[in-house]
């Protein structure tokens, strides 16, 4: 049996020009045509720009995975750290520090060279570009260093405050203070590697530019600068100085400076 024209043009199915928004190498913003007509089912098919997103659910997964790997091995390291006390501080921990043996010393400072290696290795696995590595080093260590705090939180009741001290790193010497500054950076390296992730996932690569590469440099070394200034504390077993906040606080408005830059200058190449 023959169909006429018109009866074959009636069940060939109709294919509407919805345009999604597709990145190109140069960044700027073309249209391809959708395989589905919404005209006859408003809301069945959506075509949207993947610019919207701030980053597909594979994406997502990743960082959970590292999360929860980062948020486990944290709990080994405050592990370490009950036991450690069990024998320096057995009536609580405190300041000043008490000398420790160099056999138990060594193994600290292996200890804890090991786990940044082993973020390190995280992040090697996770990521397939340079940028994607060093953002889900970023995700892991923060998330490790924040549940550390957590993991102490459960099994010691410590801290009793995030102005509580501690001993944050051993290497190359002693850095020290309160809880509440590693935690805070901590979450501002969650949250830069995230963006830095999702900005590469839209737009295809990911560059900083020079202005937020100083900055974050210059935050670092102040921050640091915060952790091992009190060297009498740190080297020679004595009560702490007042923490530097004004160290912290310069080197926290620096890293918002460069997070701040990086999101301007997505937006703008994306306006390209």
């Amino acid at each position: 049996m023959r169909c006429s024209r018109a009866s074959r043009q009636q069940l060939r199915p109709r294919l509407a020009p919805e345009a999604i928004s597709v990145a190109t190498r140069n960044r700027s913003v073309r249209t391809l045509p959708c395989l589905f007509d919404s005209t006859d089912k408003p809301g069945a098919f959506s075509c949207f720009s993947s610019s919207n997103q701030m980053m597909s659910r594979s994406q997502l997964k990743i960082i959970l995975l590292v999360a929860v790997f980062a948020a486990s091995f944290a709990f080994v390291e405050s592990s370490v750290v009950v036991y450690l006390r069990q024998i320096y501080y057995p009536e609580g921990f405190s300041f000043p520090l008490k000398p420790a043996l160099m056999s138990h010393l060594a193994v600290e400072l292996v200890r804890e060279f090991a786990t940044i290696v082993m973020l390190v290795a995280v992040g090697m696995i996770a990521g397939k570009s340079r940028w994607a590595r060093f953002s889900y080093f970023l995700v892991g260590f923060g998330v490790w260093d924040i549940f550390f705090y957590v993991w102490l939180k459960i099994i010691l009741n410590w801290p009793a405050s995030l102005l509580d001290w501690d001993i944050l790193f051993l290497i190359p010497i002693p850095w020290i203070g309160p809880v509440l500054a590693p935690v805070l950076v901590s979450v501002m390296m969650i949250a830069g590697g995230v963006l830095i992730l999702s900005k590469e996932e839209r737009e295809g690569r990911f560059s900083a530019s020079a202005l937020s590469v100083i900055m974050t440099l210059l935050g670092s070394a102040l921050v640091l600068l915060s952790f091992m200034l009190d060297t009498d504390a740190g080297l020679r077993f004595q009560y702490p100085r007042p923490y530097h906040y004004e160290l912290l606080l310069m080197g926290m408005l620096c890293y918002g400076m460069a997070f701040v830059q990086t999101v301007r200058r997505s937006g703008n190449d994306g306006r390209r």
